[in-house]
Parts: structure tokens; C-alpha cells; sequence
């Protein structure tokens, strides 16, 4: 089994930073792609930004210029830096992974339980 551990949100006043973490472990050969996504109150779902294992970067429109994704591949590890934050940011932040599973042997998908972001006005 996977699993991801996301840490680093809280409640922040608009134009603050915040910092998540996702930390993956367990049976896995490889991590294919990393990401995080949101789900903001009474909406689905969104992607927020993904990386490759090449650092690739791929960002919501939303985020651009304020948002940063990087990953450690040695420790398995995603991480958001969220700059000039509004308080349309506030959601609950998912950690997601696309790796190869040992335990499996395929390719899987796997999501973190969420870390809640609250933007303050």
C-alpha cells in the first residue's frame, strides 16, 4: 500500500504564505507525476499544479505567479508554495501521485486525505 501525508495548512490572513508538504511512502517503485488539487466550498475538485518527475510544471490559470510546485524525488516529497494569498484560495488541499505500485505491479493513482487552507479577508 501508498500512502500520501500532506502537512502545512492553517488559517492565513490574505496576501500571506503557506507552505503544504506531501510526503509519499510505502510500496512504490516510481512516482510518475506529483500534484496538488483543491476543492473549494460547494465546488469540485480542481487541479492546482502538477510536476513530472523531469520538473515539468503544469499550473491553474488561478495560481500563476503565485503558486510554486517542486518535489524531492529522493524523498518522495511534493511541496506548494503559496504566495499573495486571497481568500478564493481557501479549500481543502489534496496531495496526489501517479506511480508505479511494487506491491501491484501497475500503475496507480493515489490521494492524500486533504489539508484545509483558510484564507482570511
Amino acid at each position: 500500500q501508498v500512502q500520501l501525508v500532506e502537512s502545512g495548512g492553517g488559517l492565513v490572513q490574505a496576501g500571506g504564505s503557506l507552505r503544504l508538504s506531501c510526503a509519499a511512502s510505502g510500496s512504490i517503485f516510481s512516482i510518475n507525476t506529483m500534484g496538488w488539487y483543491r476543492q473549494r466550498p460547494g465546488k469540485q475538485r480542481e487541479l492546482v499544479a502538477k510536476v513530472s518527475r523531469s520538473d515539468s510544471t503544469n499550473y491553474a490559470d488561478s495560481v500563476k505567479g503565485r503558486f510554486t510546485i517542486s518535489r524531492d524525488n529522493a524523498k518522495n516529497t511534493v511541496y506548494l508554495q503559496m504566495n499573495s494569498l486571497k481568500p478564493e484560495d481557501t479549500a481543502v488541499y489534496y496531495c496526489n501521485a501517479n506511480l508505479y505500485d511494487s506491491r501491484e505491479l501497475r500503475g496507480m493513482d493515489y490521494w492524500g486525505k486533504g489539508t484545509l487552507v483558510t484564507v482570511s479577508s
